[in-house]
């Protein structure tokens, strides 16, 4: 395990030096091709910001509002049937907009019955094996301004289903 250690401790700085002296190898201007850069990267930002600003608030709305409960109350007769605990219903609809949210709403679950609880498994595997689906799409399509996404959102609700039932066959078989 220390070998791991000492390999992540020198990666990153290996890799900046490599970069800087590749660039000077191949005569390119570094330091400018960096502040060109950072340029694009805020240009970016400023682009895009107002979506995660919208998408932030209504995930903070809907989390404080108790809706996330009351979607999943009323979904918690289909969502027993196939085995899917309630308790983590708002946790995978939230992970579809906030990773950030997700985290807070797994730290609550992890307080009210403990991380090594089936509860606790379920969502730290469903953290693993879930997208922030709506965070990513709109990050990614809003920077390069796609409008018809065609078969990204059905394809990605897909897989989440697909991750949400896998964590919670694999806790299943942890716990």
């Amino acid at each position: 395990m220390e070998y791991f250690a000492v390999i992540s401790d020198w990666i990153l700085p290996v890799v900046i030096v490599y970069i800087v002296l590749y660039g000077f190898w191949k005569k390119v201007p570094v330091y400018h091709e960096f502040i060109e850069g950072v340029k694009g990267g805020f240009k970016i930002v400023i682009d895009i910001a107002p979506t995660l600003v919208g998408l932030l608030t209504a995930v903070s709305f809907a989390r404080i509002s108790g809706f996330l409960e009351i979607v999943a109350d009323v979904i918690s007769p289909v969502t027993e049937f196939v085995k899917i605990p309630s308790e983590i219903i708002p946790l995978a609809i939230v992970k579809m907009f906030s990773s950030s949210a997700a985290t807070g709403m797994a730290l609550d679950i992890f307080r009210t019955y403990g991380t090594d609880s089936y509860l606790g498994m379920c969502a730290s595997i469903m953290l693993s094996c879930t997208e922030t689906i709506f965070y990513t799409m709109s990050v990614y399509y809003m920077s390069v301004k796609v409008t018809k996404t065609r078969w990204t959102l059905p394809g990605a609700l897909f897989t989440t289903i697909v991750g949400i039932i896998v964590s919670v066959l694999i806790a299943g078989v942890v716990t």
